[in-house]
């Protein structure tokens, strides 16, 4: 076995490694960014080596810097975690060249099952179903859009390198497959660096199930059954859970057996996934997708119902040790779901957020599994993906597993980062989750209305309960202590025949609130926690303040909101003489649709942000004249004006309007 390892990776998937290697006696060596400096799993390692800078492309992307850091280290073997250099093939050839072990298959088969249409060549010669469609190398737009009638639409357009959703697009109607391919082959281009597409039939109401194996360099596979992807946006996962409501014994049977050949077509070696897309309507039939060659992020609902440690796996079989587990070893026990946790925003569309975290608070207890990479102070940047950590319950079946997730959430709270774990508490509440009615397309058709999350009206008593705490704190410092019967002294303000009671101003999520705050009972319990009493019940929370101290996090029974005071917001400035057009996060311009001063309609396409590893379409959000405050190639930061889109009835000409101004500004 090896005495030394290092992780390729970052973050909750460095850590979860770092855990099997330290109850194996196995050193590790972490690997990091100027961004991750002072990150948890820089921490956690017994080694760290400074990659470069926060750019992954820079950093965890640079193989070079990486093959230097195995020799600096004296590592044995690499662990690429998922993500990244996970499943490149060419970083496993170089490692192999250089005399490393690669904790994962072949280069061979990374570059077979890593091209969407040389693996469907090789699962087709093993008779493992396929969804028709269109898959040739070297296909142009015009050639896509000339067979796609042989598809019959609805169509799937899909990268035939990488995952994740990325450069995924569903056309219904023929007319849109042109824009929807070239916006495919951007996105493929930017996050693959291959720009191959091809075309698959769109199956209605899909299911996503896939099924994980193990196989060693001796010629043994394994599956340890299936799990249910189908809670996904934008096809990318959200929730999964093992195993799936839906199959049956014998279809689990089948798949888990068709998933074991597959990795037989490309003599696979060690943990690997295979997934396939089932009709809601049609349980029993299943077609293959594609195959990761590496850790799923949601390996560990699998390892919660096998009992089997997957990176441990990882370790033997790469060390060339042969499986100890037969087929007839795995069985199911229980049920487990996992809930990924996003520094993303759903009231805006799910677009990532940053910030610094000013806690982390997560549930323990039986049943209850944690895989985070983050701390209290830690901040969250844009430079990578942003899921931040992953909530993980079991039950004895899956409606215990349900229940103790919607609990899970309701005690996690991430204070000064807007995530998630709001949304999430409301999809777990959906009937149809409840029910494990599931579908793919589940989230995306939730309206905004679905989306909103309620605000516990407990949690505005408790901001404004500490914002007259601190408004009093700081009216009385550096003053000696009143004299407790003089109640002129007395900041609460008291009266002798009503209770008192104020206004406190807040705002939520945009909207103004003002609390009628009437003075309840306060006790300061320390670090933050408030005990009210509320309609006669005494109920404990606890707030957050920013660094400023103009922004609140509340965290109730209930769940985490978010205030700020009115004092606390700012003028656009520049823009206010029209409507703007905001870069949704920190990314950089990767194309502008409109020129300078052009005409355009509400919903038309004028600048394509990429952040976060995904590409994002910004639309103008009214009629009138474009003014381009950005160019292509720029990095851009969170809400900064990218564009503004003038009403010409207000202004014919907006730069005449600003040399007047200046004009008159001179002559007085």
């Amino acid at each position: 076995m090896f005495t030394r390892i290092l992780i390729a990776n970052r973050g909750e998937i460095a850590l979860r490694v770092i855990r099997t290697c330290r109850r194996m006696g196995i050193e590790t060596v972490a690997v990091y960014s100027d961004a991750d400096a002072e990150a948890a799993h820089t921490k956690a390692a017994d080694l760290a080596y400074r990659l470069g800078p926060a750019p992954a492309n820079q950093s965890y992307l640079d193989i070079d810097r990486v093959v230097a850091a195995v020799h600096a280290t004296g590592a044995q073997a690499v662990h690429p975690g998922y993500g990244f250099l996970s499943e490149n093939a060419a970083f496993a050839r170089r490692l192999e060249e250089e005399g490393i072990v690669f904790l994962g298959p072949t280069a061979s088969s990374i570059d077979v099952m890593g091209d969407k249409i040389s693996a469907k060549q090789a699962v087709a010669a093993r008779d493992v179903p396929l969804v028709p469609g269109v898959a040739e190398p070297g296909l142009t737009d015009e050639q896509l859009i000339a067979r796609a009638g042989e598809v019959g639409f609805p169509v799937l357009v899909k990268p035939s390198a990488g995952g994740g959703g990325k450069g995924m697009r569903e056309v219904h109607d023929p007319a849109d497959l042109e824009e929807a391919l070239a916006s495919a082959r951007r996105e493929a281009a930017s996050s693959f660096g291959d720009d191959t597409l091809f075309l698959e039939r769109l199956v209605l109401r899909p299911r996503h199930i896939e099924v994980q194996v193990l196989a060693d360099s001796h010629g043994n596979v394994i599956h340890l059954g299936e799990r249910e992807c189908s809670l996904q946006r934008r096809h990318q996962k959200v929730i999964e859970e093992a195993p799936s409501a839906l199959l049956d014994k014998t279809t689990r049977a089948r798949i888990g057996q068709a998933a074991v050949d597959t990795a037989k077509s490309v003599d696979y070696r060690g943990a690997g996934t295979v997934e396939f897309i089932v009709s809601a309507d049609s349980p029993d039939e299943f077609f293959f997708m594609e195959m990761n060659t590496r850790l799923q992020v949601e390996h560990p609902v699998t390892e919660q119902i096998t009992g089997v440690d997957l990176v441990e796996w990882q370790l033997r079989i790469g060390a060339d040790q042969q499986l100890a587990l037969s087929q007839d070893d795995i069985t199911l026990t229980g049920h487990s779901i996992e809930a990924r946790i996003y520094a993303e925003d759903p009231a805006r569309g799910f677009l990532p957020t940053g910030g610094t975290a000013l806690d982390v608070a997560f549930p323990a207890g039986v049943g209850i599994r944690v895989d985070a990479g983050l701390e209290p102070g830690q901040r969250i940047v844009s430079d990578y993906d942003p899921m931040i950590a992953k909530l993980i319950v079991t039950g004895e079946d899956r409606a215990e597993a349900v229940a103790r997730m919607r609990t899970a959430l309701a005690q996690s709270a991430v204070p000064g980062i807007v995530t998630n774990i709001g949304f999430l508490q409301t999809l777990m509440g959906l009937d149809e989750v409840i029910a494990g009615d599931l579908h793919t397309g589940i989230i995306d058709a939730l309206s905004e209305d679905d989306l909103a999350e309620p605000l516990d009206p407990a949690a505005l008593q408790f901001a404004a309960s500490a914002v007259t705490a601190a408004e009093a704190a700081k009216a009385t410092a550096g003053r000696p202590p009143a004299d407790p019967a003089g109640l002129w002294e007395d900041g609460s303000g008291w009266r002798s025949l009503t209770p008192a009671r104020s206004t406190v101003p807040l705002v939520h999520r945009g909207e103004h609130v003002d609390v009628d705050f009437g003075h309840p009972p306060v006790a300061d319990l320390g670090d933050g926690v408030l005990r009210l009493t509320l309609d006669g019940e005494q109920v404990t929370g606890r707030v957050w303040a920013s660094a400023d101290g103009r922004t609140l996090w509340v965290r109730t029974r209930d769940g985490l909101a978010q205030f700020t005071r009115p004092h606390a917001e700012t003028a656009i400035g520049a823009a206010a003489a029209g409507a703007d057009v905001l870069a949704p996060m920190p990314g950089s311009v990767i194309d502008l649709r409109v020129e300078d001063g052009d005409t355009v309609t509400t919903g038309q396409p004028v600048v394509v942000v990429e952040a976060m590893k995904m590409e994002h379409v910004l639309t103008a959000p009214a009629d009138g004249i474009v003014q381009l405050k950005t160019v292509t190639g720029a990095q851009v930061a969170l809400d900064e004006v990218l564009a503004i889109v003038l009403d010409p009835e207000q202004t014919d000409d907006p730069a005449q309007t600003t040399d007047q101004a200046h004009t008159d500004d001179n002559e007085e």
